[in-house]
């Protein structure tokens, strides 16, 4: 998905890292080479090249978390990545490593916490701020003012009522209506959405 949306802003993509192909020894994906990041940065430098964040959020942020933070911390950037398919309003705050993906509509006022990935569909109204490493799902509804903390998944389909907020480390279940705020570390299902037990996440975004 992050290869598909790199071509088609017309990107020089340089390689694919992934250990698990690494393990296996690809040589090649998607008609690129497969490399090792430690080898392929110790030759280009952070002002020669960006990367771009391939992780998913499938069950924990943390993962896609840890490959921006390990990165941007000794100086390699992660410029946010827009569909030309996808429309944002000119005023919404876009952070570092954003992605918006097709069909995603981003309304004014927004603001979109780093490494942020907007998937397929997606809609966020107007004056949401949504956290740091956190995944709207491929057709969420976000409506006005909608608050999210930091490393909160919003699956896909579900509607979010203006107004509410979420604290960090919330996940929201595919096709789940919130109609009330939530604190941290909730897991919201249903319709209307219930909040379910949740074994907290030890993470500091």
């Amino acid at each position: 998905m992050v290869l598909a949306l790199l071509r088609e802003l017309q990107c020089e993509v340089l390689c694919v890292s992934d250990p698990a192909l690494l393990a296996q020894s690809v040589p090649e994906w998607q008609g690129l080479p497969v490399c090792d990041d430690a080898k392929v940065l110790a030759q280009h430098s952070p002002s020669t090249v960006f990367l771009a964040n391939g992780v998913g959020f499938v069950q924990t942020p943390e993962p896609r978390q840890d490959v921006f933070n390990i990165y941007a911390e000794v100086g390699y950037v992660f410029p946010a990545l827009v569909h030309p398919f996808s429309w944002v309003a000119p005023d919404v705050l876009v952070g570092d490593g954003v992605q918006i993906m097709a069909g995603a509509v981003v309304q004014a006022g927004t603001q979109l916490g780093v490494n942020t990935l907007v998937n397929t569909g997606a809609r966020i109204d107007h004056g949401c701020q949504i956290g740091p490493h956190s995944h709207v799902a491929c057709g969420a509804i976000l409506c006005g003012d909608v608050q999210l903390g930091a490393q909160v998944f919003v699956g896909a389909g579900a509607v979010l009522i203006q107004g509410i907020a979420l604290g960090r480390h919330c996940t929201v279940g595919a096709g789940s209506v919130v109609l009330h705020s939530h604190g941290d570390h909730q897991c919201l299902v249903g319709t209307p959405a219930r909040s379910i037990p949740n074994r907290p996440r030890e993470t500091t975004p």
